[in-house]
């Protein structure tokens, strides 16, 4: 039996829609696992919606709403489990026979490196390197998530961006 689509379903609709690659890249980002992001990221969007159901447009900034909710679920999903950040280290890959395989080893470890660091620095420098590349957020929208001014933001990137770069220097 199909139910007819209210409208607040119609707009959860687009919004999960709209938000649910970011929320899922943004959780992969802290937890390193498929199976783990799937799962946080279907719960955070059940969460989502029985709030909309409740408070609707009383929401002010959906996508802030729903990066909070997820990473408050990857939050309590390490109290819970008491799980260090775990980086897979096997992750295999299927190689393009038509490109230079040295060239294809140096991209895997730089960007198994990378996972590495980040997955290493603060959440608030995770976070604000994730949301302005990996999410393609502007400024003004990295700003309203982390609740500070523009400028704040632009600081707290760059510093972000100078503790990445030095520690990849490390390695």
């Amino acid at each position: 039996m199909l139910f007819p689509m209210t409208n607040s379903r119609k707009t959860f609709s687009k919004i999960y829609d709209k938000y649910i690659d970011k929320i899922y890249r943004f959780i992969f980002v802290k937890v390193n696992s498929k199976e783990i992001a799937e799962d946080l990221t279907s719960e955070s969007f059940s969460k989502a919606w029985s709030s909309f159901k409740e408070k609707g447009s009383d929401i002010e900034n959906i996508q802030a709403f729903l990066y909070r909710i997820a990473r408050n679920l990857v939050t309590d999903y390490y109290r819970q489990k008491g799980r260090a950040h775990i980086i897979p280290t096997d992750n295999p890959r299927i190689i393009d026979p038509r490109h230079n395989l040295k060239e294809e080893v140096e991209i895997k470890s730089d960007i198994e490196n990378i996972k590495i660091v980040l997955s290493n620095l603060k959440d608030d420098y995770q976070n604000v390197i994730v949301w302005r590349y990996l999410d393609d957020l502007s400024i003004p929208e990295v700003a309203k998530l982390l609740d500070r001014t523009e400028d704040a933001t632009r600081v707290l990137l760059h510093r972000a961006l100078k503790v990445l770069k030095d520690k990849m220097d490390q390695v």
